[in-house]
């Protein structure tokens, strides 16, 4: 199963040359996350964190700026799990717009007890969406 999301680029997003300054695709980056838990996972942001007391930190992040985008781009999110630990996941992530490639990386998340500010095992629910999406490594 992959996952897939979408936003546009907006002026909050662009520099002075008129595309995303970097820092801006890790905010997208975390409302796909964010998308990806709530519509994927069955588990939205707010009953993570205020019912159920648990986050789910980036903790490494590899990326890969291949090609710009400009203000009023459509793009596309896609994220494929591809590894499940015991109170982590690793997962791989593309920004595509108009047939190019934006952006690649590679994500670690974390699940953690909010209260302790300590790594704990996923959920079971959570845990048995993921492993439904699982995608082996290419």
């Amino acid at each position: 199963m992959t996952f897939e999301t979408r936003t546009e680029v907006r002026f909050a997003h662009v520099d002075a040359a008129g595309i995303v300054f970097y820092p801006r695709y890790f905010e997208m980056l975390n409302a796909a996350v964010e998308d990806w838990c709530a519509q994927a996972l069955g588990v939205d942001f707010r009953t993570m964190h205020v019912e159920r007391r648990i986050g789910v930190p980036t903790v490494k992040l590899h990326v890969d700026f291949l090609s710009p985008s400009a203000l009023g781009d459509r793009l596309t999110i896609t994220l494929r799990t591809r590894e499940i630990g015991r109170a982590s996941c690793r997962l791989a992530v593309s920004f595509a717009g108009d047939g190019r490639e934006r952006l690649k990386a590679e994500v670690t998340l974390v699940c953690m007890d909010i209260d302790a500010q300590r790594a704990i095992p996923w959920p079971d629910d959570m845990r048995a969406r993921m492993v439904e999406g699982l995608v082996p490594a290419e």
